[in-house]
């Protein structure tokens, strides 16, 4: 399937839409002051082991310490600069600080890691909401062809390669890279690639392995050693395959810096790559804004007449589908099937638009045949294989809903464009103007109790003043009669209609 990718440049912000047949996949968006750390490698250091949870938060100099659980310590720890028990460098029999230690898989986390240790670690997960990064002390560096893992000897092939593939590729990967130490993964797109260009590719991860090293010697603990491609040049090295068209960009002077990278480190992309120059904006040519737009809204509208609700909360993203005004089947069940395998095309291409990962619920429209649920499951996993991003679906549970996870590794396009609103502090709704009349009446009640001002004043938004001036008057003549003190109102159109201030005069 034809594909193609835009990429808009601003000196403040990297915006890149995967287009194919018209239709916008993917959107990735990089800001230069909210760059993301996946990938990014640092000298940690422990500042906590949490025995109970098997884990250790690591200080790497960001404002939140982040995560390490003992999955990810495996099978090697980098203790350049770890200290010992007693403070000083650990060192082995010939007084040299080891480069790595070879931990025992069954060792508990408190017997492999200590508080003050220095700690080689990679971003697996950026900063979530509340959460610190996700980090592992496996460091992997990608290339274009291939995946470096300097602590690995394991060397293997995508299992999106076709599997009779499979094995020759190992072959020659196991003869190019047998006396060089470090484990590789060949990438899908390095399926045709020649014995020379994997050569070049093993020779730029390996030089980029020893600067990692050099620096780790070099700078003090919570430093940053290394740092992923920025997004234009991840483009290039992750995005774009055989199926990439064109790779378009609206900036000359980042075009070039593009093609002087491709030239030298990915040479068959280079000629891929154009400069936009038309008059119209780049991402106006596939309505790219539009459907941003509409992806940070709930309600998904799909051809059929039909739609989908999508909830993202913290812990799960929850997709109702409805039939809405869709009536062009002979019957229900047929009605209820086409708009079910609508859905499912739908859905896995709004996962990949707003990139929502985690848990996710999908309440297809009950079908009462078997045959049509085991046909629109298909179709969804069929569109899930697409995805670039790691998925797994379930089937359909007792109650009629279907359970998958996709993998989450970058804060949402929701969460990364928008905030929660004030007025409703993420609830998606406010208290009525009636609820918030009987707060102020019982807080100017507690106020007199504890006060004894000449008058209360009310400062409130229009809605919730003219419900005092009009249906709610005798409640607040009478509160005042109580309290024998009168209450003046006064409306603030800057005010949101939760919120509200009593004045003591």
């Amino acid at each position: 399937m034809g594909q193609d990718i835009l990429i808009n440049w601003a000196p403040h912000e990297t915006r890149v839409a995967v287009v194919e047949q018209g239709a916008v996949q993917e959107v990735h968006i990089e800001r230069t002051l909210e760059r993301g750390l996946v990938g990014n490698v640092y000298l940690g250091k422990v500042s906590r082991v949490l025995p109970g949870m098997q884990s250790a938060f690591i200080d790497i100099g960001l404002d939140r310490a982040a995560f390490l659980h003992v999955a990810d310590l495996m099978p090697n720890i980098q203790a350049k600069h770890a200290p010992g028990r007693d403070g000083q460098p650990q060192t082995g029999k010939s007084g040299k600080t080891p480069e790595l230690l070879q931990p025992n898989p069954v060792l508990p986390i408190e017997k492999q890691i200590f508080e003050g240790q220095s700690l080689m670690v990679q971003v697996l997960k950026d900063p979530i909401g509340t959460k610190g990064a996700r980090l592992s002390a496996q460091i992997s560096i990608a290339g274009r062809l291939l995946v470096f893992l300097p602590q690995d000897a394991h060397v293997g092939v995508s299992q999106k390669i076709p599997p009779d593939q499979r094995e020759s590729l190992r072959k020659r990967l196991v003869a190019l890279t047998a006396d060089l130490g470090g484990g590789f993964i060949l990438r899908t797109n390095a399926e045709d690639a020649s014995d020379t260009e994997l050569a070049d590719d093993i020779a730029y991860l390996r030089k980029t392995w020893l600067r990692i090293k050099e620096a780790a010697v070099r700078l003090p603990p919570a430093s940053l050693i290394h740092q992923d491609l920025n997004l234009m040049r991840r483009v290039l090295r992750d995005l774009a395959s055989a199926d990439t068209s064109t790779i378009r960009i609206d900036s000359r002077e980042q075009f070039g810096e593009l093609q002087r990278f491709a030239s030298e480190f990915m040479p068959d992309t280079a000629g891929k790559l154009a400069l936009h120059t038309g008059e119209r904006p780049l991402f106006d040519l596939c309505n790219v804004d539009e459907e941003i737009s509409r992806a940070l809204g709930r309600r998904v509208d799909m051809k059929s007449g039909g739609y989908l609700i999508i909830d993202q909360t913290e812990a799960l993203t929850t997709v109702d589908v409805n039939t809405g005004g869709y009536v062009g089947a002979r019957n229900f069940d047929d009605t209820v099937f086409k708009t079910n395998l609508e859905a499912a095309q739908v859905i896995a291409r709004q996962l990949r638009l707003r990139n929502l990962g985690g848990i996710v619920i999908v309440d297809f429209i009950d079908m009462a045949r078997d045959e049509h649920r085991e046909a629109v499951l298909t179709e969804f996993r069929k569109q899930l294989a697409r995805d670039r991003v790691k998925t797994m679906a379930g089937g359909f549970s007792s109650l009629g809903l279907l359970e998958m996870t996709r993998k989450r590794t970058r804060e949402s396009l929701a969460h990364m464009l928008s905030e929660p609103c004030p007025a409703c502090q993420g609830r998606g709704a406010v208290k009525t103007a009636r609820s918030l009349c009987y707060d102020i009446l019982r807080e100017i009640l507690r106020e007199a109790r504890a006060f004894n001002p000449r008058e209360f004043r009310v400062v409130a938004s229009p809605q919730v003043i003219e419900l005092f001036l009009d249906e709610e008057s005798a409640h607040l003549a009478g509160l005042s009669d109580f309290i024998g003190k009168p209450i003046s109102l006064q409306s603030d159109g800057a005010m949101s209609q939760e919120q509200y201030d009593i004045v003591l005069i």
